[in-house]
């Protein structure tokens, strides 16, 4: 018997977003009587205590002023929102993948929204 899944849909999340998501899905957990977690639930909230920086609001706020800049996609701008690069170097390897590749001009505008929230 093989079974299935289907993608219903998707969203792009900061961190941020992430932790807020799963401190409520701790929360509803400690309040059942079975009271155990999943292993990979445990590493996820593990995962974003680490590295979440920013609260939720900031991080949209983040993503919104990135994706006013030109050759930033919503994909993109939750990667730098989350990675949060702190040279060209480290931004290069964002677009690594890309077709294309940034102006020094267009990589200093990208920083310089990501300096406002670091």
């Amino acid at each position: 018997m093989t079974i299935f899944k289907e993608k219903v849909d998707e969203e792009y999340l900061t961190t941020a977003e992430t932790k807020e998501i799963l401190e409520r899905l701790e929360a509803e957990r400690a309040a059942e009587e079975e009271r155990e977690m999943r292993y990979e639930l445990a590493r996820a909230i593990e995962h974003v205590n680490k590295f979440a920086d920013l609260d939720p609001e900031e991080s949209r706020e983040f993503v919104a002023e990135l994706l006013e800049l030109d050759k930033v996609d919503e994909k993109t701008a939750y990667k730098i929102a989350d990675l949060q690069p702190g040279d060209r170097d480290e931004l290069r390897a964002i677009y690594a993948q890309e077709r294309f590749s940034l102006s020094g001009d267009e990589l200093d505008d990208i920083l310089n929204v990501v300096k406002k929230y670091v």
